[in-house]
């Protein structure tokens, strides 16, 4: 296994639409292991292969946090998509920013896994979301096309969220105290 360079915003090799994958060679598994190892290293929940500049359609998911449950994804395609859900989103591609984005809440890819057995996956919120922006890679678009309003820059916008968390738990502090003084 060995750690990917990851392409970004900018690279052409991001905006090419990405190739059917046939067979299953050692490349392809060698590519799919370095791909994981890369999206762990990165920090990231998700990887696809022209993010590390290659034009194949395989895709690597890991939403959980254990990150031990990994989705390797040959060929996806989403067959059913509804529902919606608006939130931030980020990209390994596009380093230290973030974005809304509204996607589909429940979407249901089919792929083939690393033996080339077709499979149906139902996934609903995160997971959805993580499918989606995913395959948008395999057809050569970022997550900043659909982006409503402008990029934020990432580490802003976790200050501003713990900032708020801490004053709502001051909040929380300041109405027990008064609510512990009424008492007596």
């Amino acid at each position: 296994m060995a750690l990917r360079t990851i392409r970004e915003m900018g690279d052409s090799v991001l905006e090419k639409k990405a190739k059917i994958i046939k067979d299953v060679t050692p490349r392809i598994r060698a590519l799919a292991e370095d791909m994981l190892e890369t999206m762990y290293e990165s920090g990231g929940v998700g990887l696809a292969a022209p993010q590390v500049g290659i034009l194949k359609r395989l895709v690597v998911i890991d939403v959980t946090e254990e990150r031990n449950e990994p989705l390797t994804m040959l060929n996806p395609e989403i067959v059913v998509q509804d529902g919606e859900q608006t939130g931030y989103e980020g990209c390994l591609s596009v380093p230290g920013k973030v974005g809304v984005v509204t996607r589909p809440n429940r979407v249901v890819v089919r792929y083939n896994d690393l033996d080339m057995n077709e499979w149906e996956l139902e996934a609903e919120e995160f997971l959805a979301r993580a499918v989606c922006h995913e395959l948008d890679h395999l057809d050569g678009h970022l997550y900043v096309e659909k982006v409503t309003g402008e990029l934020r820059d990432a580490d802003e916008l976790a200050e501003e969220a713990a900032e708020e968390e801490a004053g709502q738990e001051e909040q929380e502090e300041a109405r027990s105290a008064d609510d512990h003084a009424a008492e007596n």
